[in-house]
């Protein structure tokens, strides 16, 4: 049964056709096939891939690229449908397939099958879709032709089927792999075919195309491509010119890869986006390319595989379209306006070296950027780690340029780029600044920036000299002089008043190249815009401010001298992380110097803080606090009022007259410092965000953030956190919070948080940064408020970066912060919880025991465990259960070096959590027993060296003793010397008095004190009244080594209490140390100037050895 309708089926296909319709060529379109007469379409419920190849295989036309349905080539007629063939993909025709049935059907959707083949011809390998290789495929796998006798007019007709124009050479005989077939026939094309399929073919005679080589074609190809109506070069919808048309590219497949060829090509770095569905408009004219297939690492985009040239079966509202990195980008900064220079011409990003680095090339960047002008150019930087080559090309632009892509460039002479450091920029959106008024001066007017928007006047109200001094000197205009009173502001002005606040120092060479800030920053009442009158080009009618210091009684010129002279000195703060804190350092006569701490006050930080318009003083710091500066010490013991309008009007010692070093520099916080945070319990980089101002940290309002400001949030204001609000806060907001915080380039509100405690301040709302703008700071806001917006309107940012905390407070932390007791009567028992993974979690009792407690007894500092009690003792607790199955041996340092199952991993109920009682006798952990501390064994080496000095500082002592008393004068010597002594001081005894007249000044200076073991206190109204320590029943051992002989006077008086002693010139003699095994008496006299005393003694004196005398001046 099956055979005969299998018969049937090919005795009726004999007499049937087969075609593709409306398809722009013979192997694209709608399937259609004639049978009994009449044109039949099928039904599409099944079709699929499989019943595709067949259909390309039937007719020649290669494999199938895709099949359709819905009448996506148009609906066919309507008086026979035939059922889906159910193809296996082997067969040779259609309606050999399994479930093809010549029976017209009822389609339950819209009928009309379609396919797109890939063709019969192709060029392969080469550069592109037309040149390379040629190869055929009827409907089975691609094949080679024969290089014999292969014609131009054949190539003719491949490269005019391709849509490649005309052929431009033919190369024969090319080599290919020894074991690849070719194909069997000759091609005999007149040139006029429209495809290779309908030229005449023959056979290679005798085999012959086996033996040669392959064939290769090269077509004309002079295609270009654009990206249009995106904004800039390289963003917008892909359009190519091909045949003298500019058409676009169908989104059929259309993805990343895709576009980054097409980035690659233009220069214009990387795709960050590919669009769909006519993102960037329909265009116009032809669809020229479809169904592409890049792998990405093409260099054209008609170089990657697709359905051809004009083979795009679509329509111009699903064009595709494309949004590049563009070719340059500023890194590592805290907006896409500032940071280190870096190109991508289609690969990687390479940074750009700051050899021959021009102000020129800087501007072009900042506008190509749309980031204004360049305010900031430094130069040889550090390489990132993980930066490899430096750009090989110097960038000789001339300004004019529109990008940096069209500057010109020349390599680096000898390499030297590669030897030199990265370049950093920093852009500001102010492209101009000017002085209007209505005469005809354009050195003295109202000050106005040039924005994107326009011409802008600034605020009075946030203006300083210093910012004065800068605009003068950056428009040719001298110096800046007083406003003459009652001056008013041009008006008629365009806009509103920025108020943006400048915090000039005074040398900078441009008004955007000053420190801006705008958050908190209140608004500018109408026509109080700022005035600057400047001298002219005539710099030298202006004297040099008198370069002398305050003297102590405060005497300084008069405010009106001083404001008519030239001051070059400058005030600055650094290394505290914002203009408002830091070091403090004055530029005096070309130099920057520090300023010493003696004397540094609150006082002197407030003249600081006022100099630089940073509020007031928060706090005078000193040692070095913000690190040692460099270069002099300008100025030491300054003694400011606190109401000087400069620190060097302050008095002081003088310029450069110190006694100090730069350890002692001082510093100072003001109050406009800020600074921001993420506040949360267990995460890092994410949290409530706060600004800490005013010397109090409060929270940020929601309000309109957007996301540019998210990229920046916590924050530190005058000496103060607070939250920022965070009403709709979009992504240029927020990536600026997350940047700046360190957290990735991106981040969110989350508004499914509980809301804070009302108590907390809410520093500041409104906040809507600007894409140029370089910091949260510098984003306009309302102004500061303690109430700025209610608790529950507070901002919660989770940034990209987010991770959980790896310590529970603060960074870095020991084993001995990640382990904790709760639930107990004492810190040193309760319920054992664990840190891990930014949460605090239980251990179960499993295997718990009172090893496991020893250690953990012993990590918390808590002394011996006394118990180990499980089954939540303690209560249950929350959270994740971190450790089971814990087994220690009671001597691990701590509990994670205890055998125990993976983290996380138990089969425990929190009913199940275990508990320690330590004894509470140690606050800080003991050494382990059997464990060895590095103190420990530092001591016992160090005891064990001491011992043996001691052998050997002892051995050396018996052997000296040995030697002397082996002389044979050593007792008569002793003997001598001691009755002598002993004589001396008797007769001393007996008449003090009288003697005292006849004593010399200089005698008593060199009067000895005869100290025994008693003189301890070294006073020297002690000294005469000295102590003797005496045996009962002789002198044994008594060291005293020979001292020389001193003349005495015949007199002596008690001068030896002389001032000439106090001042410290006193003459030592050895004191006779009488040692005996007999217990010693001491006797001291109590009088002032007592004569010495000598207790009884026995007669016999033995192993006497005298010390020397020294003597101390």
């Amino acid at each position: 049964m099956e055979t005969e309708e299998r018969d049937f089926k090919e005795e009726e296909g004999e007499n049937s056709q087969l075609h593709l319709v409306d398809g722009g060529h013979r192997c694209a379109g709608r399937v259609e096939i004639r049978h009994q007469g009449s044109w039949a379409t099928i039904c599409d419920d099944t079709w699929g891939m499989n019943d595709a190849h067949v259909v390309c295989r039937q007719l020649g036309c290669g494999v199938a690229h895709q099949f359709t349905h819905a009448i996506y080539f148009g609906s066919g007629p309507d008086s026979i449908r035939l059922i889906g063939p159910g193809c296996t993909g082997e067969e040779t025709h259609v309606w050999q397939c399994p479930t093809w049935s010549w029976e017209q059907q009822s389609c339950s959707r819209t009928p009309d099958a379609g396919v797109i083949c890939s063709g019969f011809v192709r060029l392969a390998g080469g550069h592109g879709l037309c040149s390379g290789r040629v190869e055929v495929n009827p409907g089975g796998a691609w094949t080679p032709v024969s290089g014999a006798k292969f014609t131009v007019p054949t190539a003719q007709v491949i490269c005019a089927e391709l849509g490649c124009g005309e052929a431009v050479s033919v190369l024969g005989n090319v080599s290919r792999n020894a074991s690849e077939q070719v194909w069997a026939e000759e091609f005999w094309c007149e040139g006029q075919e429209s495809e290779l399929w309908f030229c005449p073919r023959a056979p290679c005679l005798g085999g012959s195309c086996q033996h040669g080589g392959a064939v290769e074609v090269v077509c004309a190809e002079n295609s270009q491509l654009r990206l249009m109506d995106g904004g800039h070069r390289c963003a917008g919808r892909v359009e190519i010119l091909h045949q003298g048309s500019w058409g676009i590219i169908c989104h059929y497949w259309w993805d990343k890869r895709d576009g980054h060829v097409v980035c690659k090509q233009l220069g214009c770095g990387e795709a960050l986006e590919v669009t769909y569905n006519a993102h960037f408009g329909p265009g116009s004219g032809p669809i020229w390319l479809s169904g592409l297939s890049c792998t990405g690492e093409e260099t054209h985009v008609w170089r990657c595989p697709s359905w051809g040239w004009g083979r795009a079966y679509c329509s111009h509202q699903r064009n595709a379209g494309v949004i590049c990195s563009g070719f340059v980008h500023l890194a590592g900064g805290l907006g896409p306006c500032s940071g280190r220079v870096e190109v991508n011409p289609g690969s990687t990003w390479t940074p750009v070296s700051g050899v021959n680095f021009t102000m020129s090339t800087a501007q072009v960047i900042c506008a190509e950027l749309g980031c204004g002008k360049a305010a900031s150019v430094l130069g040889d930087l550090p390489l990132r780690e993980d930066a490899g080559q430096v750009w090989a090309e110097e960038f000789r632009c001339e300004g004019r340029e529109s990008e940096l892509w069209f500057c010109p460039r020349a390599p680096c002479p000898g390499g030297s780029c590669q030897h030199g450091g990265a370049v950093e920029l920093v852009c500001s959106e102010f492209t101009a600044v000017r002085l209007r008024s209505p005469g005809p001066s354009q050195c003295a007017g109202q000050v106005e920036v040039s924005t994107a928007v326009g011409w802008r006047a600034l605020c009075a109200s946030h203006w300083s000299s210093a910012n004065a001094q800068v605009v003068c000197r950056q428009l040719g205009c001298g110096v800046a002089l007083p406003t003459p009173t009652g001056a008013r502001s041009a008006g008629g002005g365009v806009g509103e008043i920025r108020t943006d606040r400048f915090h000039c120092s005074g040398a900078e060479s441009f008004l955007w190249s000053c420190p801006v800030s705008g958050l908190g920053v209140p608004g500018c009442a109408p026509g109080n815009a700022v005035l600057v009158v400047c001298s002219g080009n005539q710099t030298q009618l202006l004297p040099q401010c008198d370069d002398s210091l305050s003297d102590p009684a405060g005497s300084t010129a008069s405010e009106e001298q001083a404001a008519n002279c030239s001051d070059s000195r400058q005030l600055r703060l650094v290394d505290g992380g914002s203009h408002c804190a830091g070091r403090v350092e004055i530029l005096h006569q070309g130099s920057w110097g520090t300023i010493c701490d003696d004397n540094w006050d609150l006082r002197d930080a407030h003249v600081v803080c006022r100099q630089l318009d940073c509020g007031v003083a928060l706090n005078a710091t000193a040692s070095g606090h913000f690190g040692q500066g460099s270069g002099p010490i300008w100025l030491d013991e300054l003694s400011c009022t606190g109401e000087e309008s400069h620190m060097w009007k302050c008095p002081s010692r003088g310029w450069g007259q110190h006694d100090c070093r730069h350890k002692e520099d001082a510093g100072v916080i003001c109050s406009e410092f800020l600074a921001l945070r993420v506040v949360s319990e267990d995460q890092e980089c994410a949290g409530w965000l706060e600004v800490f101002y005013n010397g109090t940290w409060g929270s940020v309002c929601r309000s309109p953030m957007e996301d540019v400001t998210l990229s920046m949030v916590w924050r530190f204001s005058n000496g103060t956190w607070g939250s920022v609000c965070r009403s709709p806060m979009e992504d240029v907001t927020l990536s600026m919070v997350c940047r700046q915080l360190g957290c990735g380039d991106s981040g969110t509100l989350n508004s499914d948080v509980p809301a804070r405690e009302s108590s907390r301040i809410q520093w500041v709302d409104g906040i809507q940064c600007r894409k140029t703008d370089a910091s949260l700071w510098q984003c306009p806001s309302d102004p500061w408020n303690a109430r700025s917006c209610h608790p529950r309107e507070v901002a919660y940012v989770t940034c990209a970066g987010h991770r959980p905390k790896s310590c529970p407070d603060s960074v870095p932390c020991t084993d001995r912060e990640k382990l904790r007791l709760r639930g107990g009567d004492s810190t040193c028992s309760g319920r054992v919880e664990v840190w891990h993974e930014g949460s605090w979690g239980t251990v179960c009792d499993d295997s718990w025991g009172l090893a496991e407690a020893e250690v953990v007894c012993w990590q918390l500092g808590c002394g011996p465990a006394l118990d180990a009690p499980g089954e939540a003792a303690f209560g249950p607790g929350n959270g994740s259960i971190w450790l089971d199955e814990v087994q220690c041996r009671a001597r691990e340092s701590s509990l994670w070096a205890c055998a125990r199952a993976p983290w996380g991993q138990s089969d425990c109920k929190h009913e199940e959590d275990a508990g320690v009682r330590c004894s509470g006798t140690s606050s800080v952990p003991a050494p382990i027993p059997g464990v060895f501390s590095l103190p420990g064994i530092l001591c016992i080496i160090l005891g064990t060296l001491l011992f043996m000095v001691l052998i050997i500082l002892g051995m050396q002592l018996h052997r000296g003793r040995a030697q002397l008393k082996a002389s044979p004068n050593f007792e008569d010597s002793v003997e001598e010397a001691l009755y002598q002594e002993i004589d001396y001081l008797l007769n001393l005894e007996e008449d003090p008095v009288d003697r005292s007249e006849n004593l010399s000044d200089d005698s008593a200076n060199m009067l000895p004190y005869y100290t025994g073991d008693s003189e301890e206190s070294g006073d020297p109204e002690s000294a005469p009244g000295q102590h003797i320590d005496a045996t009962g029943n002789g002198y044994d051992d008594v060291e005293e080594l020979p001292a020389p002989e001193i003349p005495f006077t015949s007199g002596m008086s008690d001068k030896s209490d002389s001032p000439q002693e106090e001042s410290g010139a006193r003459c030592l003699q050895g004191g006779i140390s009488l040692d005996s095994p007999r217990e010693a008496s001491n006797t001291s006299m109590e009088e002032k100037g007592s004569p010495l005393v000598l207790g009884q003694e026995d007669a016999g004196y033995d192993d006497i050895e005298l010390s020397p005398m020294e003597c101390h001046f």
